[in-house]
């Protein structure tokens, strides 16, 4: 509920990258246009809390904090949140040159990993 549609009917990818990461939704049907419309706004949503630090969202998913996300909300000024629309989602990329946060970021991304049995980077 907290993403505004079925996480069951949507593909998430947590991908660890050199300067950071990335977190993509995408729904399974290209026809859902609402759940795609959710999509959106949800990632625009995260990308504006996390660049303030406020990582409440994975909480209230998790019912626990999150690894990483007290050197990310630390070193917040060194992290850059973009949202990006995707044909049927979006994606939050995840940028530091800070290495601490790096890892953090990466932290962060393995424990969504786990805990949405989701994918490390998308199918070819």
């Amino acid at each position: 509920m907290v993403m505004g549609v079925d996480q069951y009917t949507s593909a998430h990818v947590f991908e660890d990258l050199p300067d950071g990461g990335r977190i993509v939704l995408d729904r399974d049907s290209a026809a859902d246009t609402s759940g795609i419309t959710a999509i959106r706004a949800h990632m625009r949503e995260i990308a504006t809390a996390f660049r303030a630090g406020d990582f409440a969202k994975p909480f209230q998913v998790h019912a626990q904090t999150v690894p990483g996300t007290e050197v990310m909300r630390a070193r917040r000024d060194a992290i850059r949140y973009e949202a990006v629309d995707r044909p049927r989602g979006a994606e939050v990329r995840v940028r530091s040159a800070d290495p601490a946060a790096v890892t953090a970021i990466h932290e962060f991304l393995a424990f969504q990993r786990s805990a949405h049995h989701a994918a490390r980077h998308e199918a070819p």
